[in-house]
């Protein structure tokens, strides 16, 4: 699908992004701005809603051994 910059300001914008990051095209120089700007505002969600659905297949998995040896476990895993 296109994407048609008719607003000056923003055509102007994407010119000074392409020049300044060497990007080769217009469309590429908006899709790095999208792609910085969505990691920015991903950065801006608290750390319990980014690790919820991790955090609900963990629980769903039950409640853990509290006995389990890691070390123990691993060595055993690599036959030491």
């Amino acid at each position: 699908m296109a994407l048609y910059i008719r607003d000056e300001d923003v055509d102007r914008l994407a010119a000074e992004i392409q020049e300044l990051t060497k990007a080769p095209t217009k469309t590429e120089a908006v899709r790095r701005a999208l792609e910085n700007e969505l990691a920015r505002a991903r950065k801006t969600v608290p750390i319990e809603a980014r690790l919820a659905k991790a955090k609900a297949i963990a629980d769903a998995m039950g409640k853990g051994d509290p006995d389990f040896d890691m070390k123990r476990f691993t060595d055993e895993m690599w036959g030491d």
